[in-house]
């Protein structure tokens, strides 16, 4: 069952392993990319949220009202994993959604139904990836998905995030995002950026508007 952002959603906990991209690679190469960012389901989709605001999210992935879900891995995930470019370790993927529920490599993945702000994991994280989480909260608790970001990285752990959409559009979700609405949250907990760049794999609706940026740690403190 997937709910409402702010109260409990999927997510996606795996170990960066070689073995995970042969795998990923396969299920990349035989989907294309369909995914298009249809204006009139988007509109329905933030009617359902908006109306409902316990039970919206649910009604929309009831109804197919899914335009953030590319229905195949994130290409730039794939393409780092590829080139060894992720950290090893223990990765999370909050807000998940079914982006990798049909995976050949799903034995690999653990997939969990929670609270994102009040989760209690019993350990830390060396990998967060963000996607279409931070922009689809609303804006109001973007310092608490900060907080929840700091609390669950390894003090030299690295949270990776696909910085979408940056427009200046109006209301949401999803909500307009920049680089420096995350610098805002962020900075403060000691967690500043090590890059921020294009995002040159982006699905073709998306280019333009979406930036790959690594962040990292900079005060080794956790309150877990």
């Amino acid at each position: 069952m997937r709910t409402h952002l702010c109260s409990s959603s999927y997510a996606l906990l795996f170990n960066t392993l070689p073995l995970l991209t042969a795998p990923l690679s396969r299920l990349a190469m035989a989907r294309n990319h369909s995914s298009k960012d249809s204006q009139p389901k988007v509109d329905k989709m933030q009617q359902l949220v908006h109306s409902d605001p316990s039970g919206g999210w649910e009604h929309c992935w009831e109804k197919g009202l899914t335009p953030w879900d590319l229905g195949q891995p994130t290409p730039i995930l794939v393409d780092l994993h590829q080139r060894g470019a992720l950290p090893k370790g223990r990765a999370l993927v909050p807000g998940c959604g079914s982006l990798f529920s049909s995976s050949k490599s799903a034995e690999y993945f653990a997939f969990l139904e929670a609270d994102f702000f009040t989760w209690r994991p019993t350990h830390l994280f060396d990998l967060i990836f963000d996607y279409t989480f931070f922009c689809a909260i609303e804006p109001e608790v973007r310092a608490q998905w900060a907080s929840r970001i700091r609390d669950l990285l390894k003090p030299d752990g690295e949270l990776i995030t696909l910085i979408f959409p940056i427009s200046d559009h109006e209301g949401g979700p999803p909500y307009k995002v920049s680089v420096f609405d995350y610098e805002e949250v962020l900075h403060p907990l000691g967690i500043r950026a090590e890059s921020i760049v294009e995002n040159h794999f982006a699905i073709p609706p998306r280019r333009g508007r979406e930036k790959l940026g690594r962040w990292k740690r900079s005060i080794c403190k956790s309150l877990l």
